[in-house]
């Protein structure tokens, strides 16, 4: 049974998805840094300094009116929390982009290395009289015999 696993592991698949998953971590940390420290401020300050991550909607305000998404978090104050959702969906919108790119290049590389596969030359032809197939070489059907 360790064979077995050593030898599933050893696949390139399975080499390949971990290898995947971990850039897939990394370049996850790297848009998350882009979408909130570089993109969303000057979006931000064009739409009247407003900190996305921070935008929120009350939904009982019975226990008061928080001033930030912290301190309704630290009350138990109910609130639904738009901005990061905002915030997650840029990132979403980024990673696809870059995963579109990815594989755009990779097939365009994919389809320069394939070579044109020539087409088979035929080595039999349909005789006229019957619908066999014959030898193209042939002079005579071999099963009507007609001429060719």
């Amino acid at each position: 049974m360790l064979k077995e696993f050593r030898d599933f592991v050893a696949r390139g698949n399975v080499l390949d998805l971990a290898v995947g998953v971990i850039m897939g971590a990394a370049f996850g940390r790297i848009v998350t840094t882009l979408v909130e420290g570089v993109i969303m401020p000057p979006i931000g300050l064009l739409l009247g300094r407003t900190d996305f991550s921070g935008l929120f909607f009350v939904l009982d305000s019975t226990k008061g009116i928080p001033m930030s998404l912290a301190e309704a978090k630290t009350q138990g104050i109910p609130v639904i929390a738009y901005g990061q959702f905002i915030n997650d969906i840029v990132s979403f919108l980024i990673v696809a982009l870059a995963v579109f790119m990815l594989v755009k290049q990779v097939n365009r590389l994919k389809t320069s290395f394939e070579r044109p596969v020539a087409a088979a030359v035929p080595t039999t032809k349909d005789c006229p009289f019957c619908a066999t197939a014959i030898p193209i070489k042939a002079s005579r059907c071999p099963h009507c015999t007609s001429p060719l």
